[in-house]
């Protein structure tokens, strides 16, 4: 009998030479050769950085290369990145201003009136351009104030200066 060391973990174990000859590589447990006969890697979660074992087949199948560590990780990571244009299904994006004001933090509320119910809220778009979606090109106004906004010229101008005095006190 001849002391060995396991090719996995390293402890020593006594083998026959017969055996020896038989293999090239020697293990102490079948736990440890379970673990010498995978063909995969042990790479870090794209989300967490925990480290997890893929197999394979898995990598070799993998689109985007990146790798969790489980499904909660998986979607955490689709739901912050795959928004609006990044979305797989995503058209033009013109009706998502009322998302991006959420997302946005930006406490909903009328500009004009102060009315706080999310119900009779909508987004107004400051230069009229429905496509133009940037957080500065958009506030909250009630149905109301937004008709006003839209029909009368003193509530435009009325909203303008809101809007000029609340740039300038942000800045």
């Amino acid at each position: 009998m001849n002391e060995i060391k396991c090719a996995i973990c390293g402890k020593k174990f006594m083998r026959k030479r017969s055996q020896i000859l038989l293999a090239k590589k020697h293990y102490c447990s079948t736990a440890c050769q379970r673990i010498g006969r995978r063909t995969g890697k042990t790479i870090g979660c794209f989300a967490c950085g925990k480290e997890v074992y893929k197999k394979r087949e898995y990598l070799l199948r993998s689109k985007s290369g990146k790798s969790f560590c489980g499904r909660a990780c998986s979607n955490a990571y689709i739901g912050l990145n795959q928004r609006a244009s990044n979305h797989p299904n995503w058209t033009t994006g013109i009706y998502s201003y009322r998302e991006i004001m959420k997302r946005e933090s930006i406490r909903p509320g009328c500009i004009l009136c102060g009315k706080t119910d999310p119900r009779i809220l909508s987004v107004h778009h400051i230069d009229k351009n429905r496509s133009n979606n940037k957080k500065s090109n958009l506030s909250w106004l009630c149905n109301n104030c937004h008709f006003l906004v839209h029909h009368y010229k003193e509530e435009r101008k009325k909203f303008f200066d809101l809007i000029k005095k609340h740039a300038y006190s942000t800045v």
